[in-house]
């Protein structure tokens, strides 16, 4: 299957799968996937991923989500770099989500982190999405 944005396509899939209170969910693998989710483990929003060799000899990546109180840690996951539409930020004009309550994940020369680690190293880059 060809996906047009697949990081959309994962963000959509953990979505979906909180609503229906499902513990783990899979999407195919890819590094930009699994650098993303890597940013997500640090900052407490899954307990973690793996990945895992699906049919066909293609990659899988199970994602282990995260509830408290028996409601879904991550209340909101929008992407907001798409692929008609690019959004760039500089260092001085990062985003802050829901004033600092939220993180953004962005893909800069130094590899995808968070809004916070972007402003540490001081780099700007690709704002890939916001998460509350």
């Amino acid at each position: 299957m060809n996906l047009s944005d697949p990081l959309g396509d994962m963000l959509t899939r953990i979505r979906n799968a909180q609503m229906r209170k499902r513990s783990t969910v899979l999407t195919p693998g890819s590094k930009l996937r699994a650098n993303v989710l890597d940013v997500l483990k640090t900052e407490g929003y899954i307990r973690g991923y793996e990945m895992t060799d699906g049919e066909g000899g293609r990659t899988e990546i199970k994602i282990e989500l995260k509830y408290y109180d028996n409601a879904p840690v991550i209340r909101e996951i929008k992407r907001v770099s798409k692929p008609g539409r690019r959004v760039y930020s500089s260092v001085t004009t990062l985003p802050r989500v829901r004033d600092g309550l939220g993180i953004s994940i962005l893909s800069t020369s130094k590899g995808v982190m968070s809004e916070h680690q972007a402003r540490d190293e001081n780099v700007g880059g690709e704002v890939l999405c916001q998460i509350f």
